[in-house]
């Protein structure tokens, strides 16, 4: 059977300018949470014509993205205290040239095989479609950046390609430093909501094996609003609950149902980007992503406000005492993404604002959010059997949900 990918060549891509050499940038604790972890995203755009010219402004693009993208160009190091750090040379980023059968459109209605060993440390495929469209494909290690900061990367390149200079330049500035003697606001407690998740999160077993699968489930903004009604707590008509909070409270009580949980919900933590809470630029590149447990002890499976509510009250705990707590304690190496469910907000990340070639934006991207209105679009990844019995759920189908069989971010390329 002919591959549907041909795969044409591999090359590194490296900065337009020499850089100083030896230049070390130290990873923060909130890197080194994310060690055994990477992160990717694909960028699926429609009417992009197979050309040799296309290919080859990307890359010349590329290269002057990475005269002010440092790190990305560089490579992972230990220092000789042991600690983590990114060697900011001239090393250059991984990239592969393809070319796939058919169209962008086509391709995002098939079936897509996971390759768990595809991508390596900062990697990017371009990938031209024989009938017209381009797909592409980035990926680091988690240790290197966040969602937010892929997203911000991906657009950055755009705007370099499209207009020959970044609107958001990156910022490499540290993440605060730790406080001397304690907060000067309020009395210093060793048992902060963060602190207490991450360091129970050390000592949690992982019960899942198996293979995973995922789903993608879409939610009109009239859908949206059904929820939100739902989800909001009964006399109360003071506060109205967050759309993350809701549709992470839907999904909660779902999943729950889907691993068996006859009564209350099972355990969850939330993922927030904490840059503002840590008075941090949306251009800071490096991990601010921080996670917050949810106890789902005998929270009703059927009662959206009471999971809303306790997902909004975990949230409250990101903020800067709770952080900075956090980095202080160094609780900020556990391995903490598998040991329970996570539910990460990424509403912030903007990725339709990548336009590489003028009114030709992504079609889809793996973390795709609907722009303007309420409607969303949730990505589910559990073991195969529990994702069955979750596209089934009654609570999710009775909101005439849209259920998309694959992530696109799973195919190769």
């Amino acid at each position: 059977m002919e591959a549907e990918v041909v795969y044409l060549c591999k090359r590194t891509a490296v900065s337009s300018l020499s850089m100083w050499p030896g230049e070390l940038r130290r990873l923060s604790v909130l890197d080194c949470t994310m060690e055994p972890y990477s992160l990717r995203a694909v960028y699926y755009y429609p009417r992009c014509p197979p050309t040799a010219g296309t290919i080859s402004k990307l890359k010349e693009s590329l290269a002057e993205l990475l005269n002010t993208y440092r790190p990305v160009a560089g490579r992972l190091h230990r220092t000789a205290e042991g600690r983590w750090a990114i060697k900011c040379n001239e090393a250059g980023v991984r990239m592969v040239e393809a070319t796939a059968k058919g169209s962008v459109e086509e391709w995002l209605q098939k079936d897509m095989y996971r390759r768990s060993d595809f991508w390596s440390t900062f990697y990017i495929q371009l990938t031209q479609f024989e009938r017209g469209g381009l797909a592409i494909g980035i990926s680091c290690a988690h240790m290197q950046a966040d969602a937010a900061c892929l997203s911000a990367l991906v657009t950055a390149w755009a705007d370099m390609n499209l207009l020959g200079k970044m609107l958001s330049p990156p910022c490499f500035h540290p993440l605060p430093p730790p406080r001397v003697g304690g907060s000067p606001t309020r009395q210093h407690s060793p048992s902060r909501p963060l602190v207490d998740h991450y360091a129970s999160s050390m000592e949690s077993e992982i019960h899942e094996t198996g293979r995973f699968a995922t789903a993608t489930f879409a939610f009109s903004d009239e859908t949206v609003k059904s929820i939100l009604a739902e989800a909001q707590v009964a006399g109360d008509s003071t506060t109205s609950p967050r759309v993350f909070a809701a549709l992470a409270a839907l999904f909660w009580a779902a999943v729950s149902r889907a691993k068996g949980k006859d009564r209350g919900l099972v355990d969850m933590a939330v993922c927030m980007d904490a840059r503002e809470a840590l008075n941090l630029s949306k251009s800071f590149f490096g991990n601010a992503m921080v996670f917050a447990g949810v106890r789902g002890g005998e929270i009703g499976g059927g009662r959206l406000e009471a999971a809303a509510k306790a997902i909004a009250d975990a949230t409250k705990a990101i903020d800067y005492e709770g952080v900075t707590d956090l980095m202080e304690n160094g609780w900020a190496c556990a391995e903490l993404c598998s040991r329970r469910l996570l539910c990460a907000n990424w509403e912030g990340l903007d990725p339709h604002l990548a336009t590489f070639e003028q009114g030709v934006g992504p079609i889809h991207v793996s973390y795709y959010l609907e722009p303007k209105t309420l409607g969303r679009v949730v990505a589910v990844t559990l073991p195969e059997a529990q994702l069955g019995r979750l596209r089934v759920d009654g609570h999710i189908l009775g909101y005439q949900t849209k259920i998309h069989p694959n992530d696109p971010s799973r195919a190769n390329i």
